[in-house]
């Protein structure tokens, strides 16, 4: 197994203007997703917020915490063709001020499903069935990360209920997060292999920014 990676001290992020300066050189934007992906609309998340699970299970947008020097999020679609579906994927990546802050991030989210397993994402839209499972380095072929937590569920709108997948990933200081929202015509194979890529390269792309050795 190979060490794990540690970045070089003087390019982790400690100030706001070069935390903002990381999460916008990680979050994979639509074509790092791959062909067929564009933008949604809006594309990137409010400036100076981080989605938060509220006390009513609702999905809301929130002022940065303490803890928290920046976070930002690209939302990207494959739009319905050819008799498939509309797939939805969120990449948000947070610099937090300390490891300690990156793992109550990781606590929380694995979780959030045991507190709620079906959550509200906007008025029509619901997360149902959620099961939540975590991989700390060495374990569960996990050598690439610090940490992951991956929730796995049900994405449901009007009558439509289809997979849904969501990794959340530390690398020191900064988690990394990539959601998948399924669609008719597409495998959970499919959606799992999206998921997959993508918190990939935005581990890779962590690594090349923060410089360490691997």
């Amino acid at each position: 197994m190979p060490p794990p990676f540690r970045a070089d001290p003087a390019k982790v992020p400690r100030t706001k203007s070069r935390a903002e300066a990381l999460v916008a050189a990680v979050t994979l934007k639509p074509q790092g997703w791959g062909a067929g992906f564009r933008a949604q609309q809006p594309a990137v998340s409010t400036p100076g917020t981080v989605a938060v699970l509220n006390g009513q299970c609702r999905w809301e947008r929130q002022a940065l915490p303490k803890g928290v020097l920046a976070s930002f999020s690209r939302y990207s679609e494959i739009p319905a063709a050819d008799g498939k579906g509309e797939v939805k994927v969120t990449a948000s990546v947070t610099v937090h001020r300390t490891v300690r802050d990156a793992d109550e991030r990781l606590a929380s989210t694995l979780e959030e499903p045991l507190r709620c397993r079906q959550q509200q994402v906007r008025t029509d839209e619901w997360i149902t069935e959620l099961m939540s499972a975590a991989s700390p380095y060495g374990q569960s072929n996990n050598t690439y990360a610090d940490d992951q937590v991956i929730e796995i569920g049900k994405y449901v709108t009007g009558k439509s209920e289809q997979t849904y997948r969501w990794y959340v990933t530390r690398v020191g200081t900064v988690t990394l997060a990539v959601s998948v929202k399924g669609a008719e015509g597409y495998t959970a194979n499919e959606l799992d292999s999206y998921a997959a890529n993508a918190n990939g390269m935005m581990i890779n792309t962590v690594e090349f920014e923060l410089g360490g050795d691997s």
